[in-house]
């Protein structure tokens, strides 16, 4: 059995870490077991950090206003020790190197129909759009923002007169689902 070794990074409330966290965690898929080693928040108020001192998770905080070379230096030298075979975004809100993305393979999620809507107001665009459907795509990370390789996506539909809240809660649910499939499709 081989151990796939995972970091999560992230920036605000930590809900995608903790779903994958307990859907993968320890758990067993074909021939791998899959293992959290650590997260790492951006931020040093993020509620994330609660989140893995409730799972037991190891986090640390790399907040740093440096440009992101220096700042994916400091990234790598906290994630050397851990024989890393893959880091997940959840929702971290900094850009990444090329120098980093060539080192670890790296994914992240989306709360829309990529490529429509990247950026940080994905949800909100989408939400306001005249199209009859929104989703989520959780992809590699390359240079370009939101825009690497497709794993996996999928749609809702919305709902005429639906509130914006109403809408963020059933695009999070759809995460919820998605990227743990994702995620065992880049490991298995």
């Amino acid at each position: 059995m081989k151990i796939k070794n995972i970091a999560v990074l992230f920036s605000g409330n930590g809900s995608n870490m903790e779903n994958l966290y307990l859907k993968l965690h320890n758990k067993t898929f074909g021939d791998i077991k899959i293992d959290f080693k650590i997260a790492i928040s951006s931020r040093k108020d993020a509620y994330g950090i609660t989140r893995c001192a409730n799972l037991g998770l190891k986090c640390e905080v790399l907040a740093s206003k440096e440009n992101k070379e220096n700042y994916d230096l400091k990234l790598l030298e906290i994630l050397k020790p851990y024989d890393i075979d893959l880091v997940i975004l959840a929702g971290f809100m900094r850009i990444l190197s090329d120098d980093f993305i060539n080192i670890y393979k790296t994914i992240n999620i989306h709360p829309s129909i990529l490529p429509l809507f990247k950026g940080a107001n994905g949800i909100l665009e989408s939400y306001k759009s005249d199209m009859k459907i929104a989703g989520v795509s959780v992809h590699y990370v390359n240079n370009e923002l939101d825009s690497g390789e497709l794993i996996e996506q999928d749609v809702i539909k919305k709902i005429d007169g639906e509130d914006l809240q109403s809408f963020e809660n059933r695009i999070h649910a759809l995460e919820y689902e998605i990227y743990p499939k994702a995620v065992l499709k880049v490991l298995l």
